[in-house]
C-alpha cells in the first residue's frame, strides 16, 4: 500500500540543496568584495603614482615693478599729499594751499617741481585763460585723455597754479577754482563714487613752485598758442602716479 513515505528522491532530499546554495552565495559576495577592494586599492596607487593635474584655476600674481621715478623722496610728497591733500574724510573734500605745501613737503621750490620731471609725457598741463578758471574744450579733451590713460596707476594729481600778474591772495584764490574745475569735469566724466580717495588736489596760486619757461615743451592743451612763464603757469598739471606706498 502506498502511502505518503519519501524516498532519497523526495522533498527531504532537498535539505543538501539549501546550505550548499547559500555557501556558493557567500563564496560569491566575498570573491566581489575582494575584487573590489583590490580594484580600489590600485586605483589608490595610481594615484599616488601618477598624480592628475590641478584644474583649479592659479589666481595671478602682479610682477609688475615701480617706474623710475618713484624714488623715496617722491614717495614722501606722494604720501603726505595723498593724506594731507587729496583723500576725503566723511563727505568733505579737501586740498592744499601753497602755505600746507610748504609746511608738508619741506622742499624747495626747484626741488618739488623737478620731482614731476619723469612724468612729462605721462602728465598734461591745463592752460586757462588770464583771470579764469573755466576748461575750454581742449583743456577738457586732454584731462580726459589723462584720465583714461590710467594703466592701474592708484593716484591722479592735480596741481594748479597762477601767474605772477595779481596779488599773492587772488591768485591763490584763482587756482584753487582752478583746481575744483578739475575736479568737477573728473566727476562727470569719471562716474567714480571713490573719486576723492584717487585725487590730490593742490592749489599753489604764484607763491611756491612756479614753472619755468621750459615747462612750455610739455604736453598742453595749446600747443599752438604762444607760451612762457606767465602763460604756463595759469595752468594745472594732471597726472597719474604709479608708485605703490
Amino acid at each position: 500500500m502506498q502511502g505518503e513515505s519519501q524516498g532519497p528522491s523526495g522533498v527531504a532530499g532537498s535539505s543538501w540543496v539549501a546550505p550548499l546554495a547559500g555557501i556558493a552565495l557567500a563564496a560569491v559576495l566575498l570573491l566581489f568584495m575582494s575584487f573590489s577592494v583590490l580594484a580600489k586599492v590600485s586605483a589608490a596607487e595610481e594615484r599616488l603614482l601618477r598624480p592628475e593635474p590641478e584644474n583649479k584655476p592659479k589666481v595671478a600674481v602682479a610682477a609688475q615693478a615701480e617706474v623710475a621715478y618713484c624714488t623715496p623722496q617722491f614717495k614722501q610728497v606722494l604720501e603726505r599729499v595723498l593724506h594731507s591733500c587729496g583723500l576725503a574724510e566723511g563727505d568733505q573734500r579737501r586740498g592744499c594751499k601753497p602755505a600746507d605745501v610748504k609746511t608738508f613737503a619741506s622742499i624747495s621750490d626747484e626741488d618739488f617741481n623737478a620731482l614731476f620731471t619723469p612724468l612729462k609725457e605721462r602728465g598734461g598741463v591745463l592752460r586757462f585763460d588770464v583771470g579764469s578758471e573755466t576748461l575750454d574744450p581742449e583743456a577738457k579733451e586732454l584731462l580726459e585723455q589723462r584720465w583714461i590713460d590710467r594703466k592701474g596707476a592708484r593716484y591722479f594729481f592735480v596741481v594748479a597754479r597762477a601767474s605772477k600778474t595779481g596779488t599773492p591772495l587772488k591768485n591763490r584764490q584763482l587756482s584753487h577754482r582752478r583746481a575744483n574745475s578739475v575736479m568737477f569735469h573728473l566727476k562727470e566724466v569719471a562716474n567714480d563714487p571713490e573719486l576723492d580717495k584717487k585725487v590730490g588736489l593742490l592749489w599753489l596760486g604764484n607763491e611756491f613752485a612756479q614753472l619755468s619757461e621750459e615747462y612750455c615743451s610739455w604736453p598742453n592743451s595749446r600747443p599752438n598758442e604762444k607760451c612762457g612763464e606767465e602763460p604756463i603757469n595759469r595752468s594745472a598739471f594732471v597726472s597719474w602716479v604709479d608708485c605703490r606706498l
